[in-house]
């Protein structure tokens, strides 16, 4: 990350993914980002934001992709910086322009459960943000409950590891909260062995709600494409399943409602024409 100093370093590296994004057939992306990463390093907050706004504009305006982003704590940094970054006066001045959409918590799960930031979360619940966390990737399906418990998250991600609790599974699956599964990454990190271990057909069986997402695609190899079509050839899906993941993905992402009407219109359309 040494190399990404200035606005326009940080404009380049998202208008590189949306690219990359555009033509994997992406309509929509919710994007994470760590600001203690480039703050730690001396590099402003502002500074990393108008890089990726003026992308996020070019995108919608050259590429028809539209966007949120979505701002992530580092948890194996101390619980008390990362508030203090929450709170920091221009931090939450995106949060209350709405250029934020909702806050995560990303890095190492093992050693640092969910629970450790639930005053962090509790504040951005009564600010209004979306909510979402890294939860039963390499940490347990504990590690889920509680987040979900004590952070009061909306969505899940990876969440992998639910397919060892079967009672929690029916509980995610009668609340539809949705799981967001990087399966590239699983596989990369060592959180399966292989993809076919990843619970694709259980939760499909067992009406849990996911999409399919790359993680650090420039990193782990793998865009959102890749992604899509490792899985397919893992598990052999058929139109059904992948309306269904698609189907869920627009209905749980973030953005207005017009526009998820305009990707699930998108997408029957689409259907129709394969099932012709």
């Amino acid at each position: 990350m040494s190399v990404l100093v200035h606005e326009d370093d940080f404009e380049a590296v998202a208008w590189d993914y949306f690219q990359h994004a555009s033509s994997d057939g992406v309509q929509h992306a919710e994007v994470f980002f760590d600001p203690q990463a480039h703050m730690s390093r001396g590099v402003s907050y502002s500074t990393v934001l108008d890089g990726f706004n003026a992308a996020r504009s070019r995108a919608q305006r050259e590429l028809g992709i539209t966007t949120e982003l979505i701002c992530c704590f580092l948890r194996h940094l101390p619980v008390p910086e990362c508030l203090a970054i929450f709170e920091q006066e221009e931090i939450q001045a995106s949060y209350t322009n709405g250029v934020i959409k909702g806050i995560g918590l990303d890095s190492s799960e093992l050693g640092f459960p969910p629970h450790l930031f639930k005053d962090m979360y509790e504040k951005a619940t009564k600010q209004g943000l979306r909510r979402t966390a890294h939860a039963g990737e390499e940490g347990p399906a504990s590690f889920i409950a509680s987040a979900l418990e004590t952070l009061g998250i909306e969505r899940i991600d990876h969440g992998i590891r639910l397919a060892d609790d079967e009672e929690l599974m029916a509980q995610v699956a009668a609340s539809g909260i949705m799981l967001t599964i990087c399966p590239l990454s699983n596989v990369v990190l060592r959180c399966v062995g292989s993809l076919n271990e990843i619970p694709i057909r259980k939760f499909l069986d067992a009406g849990i709600k996911f999409s399919i997402n790359s993680d650090d695609p420039a990193y782990f190899g793998g865009y959102v494409l890749d992604n899509y079509c490792a899985i397919h050839e893992a598990f052999d899906l058929g139109i059904d399943d992948w309306e269904r993941i698609c189907r869920s993905s627009i209905e749980e992402s973030w953005c207005d409602e017009n526009r998820k009407a305009e990707m699930i219109e998108m997408l029957e359309n689409l259907v129709g024409e394969w099932m012709k």
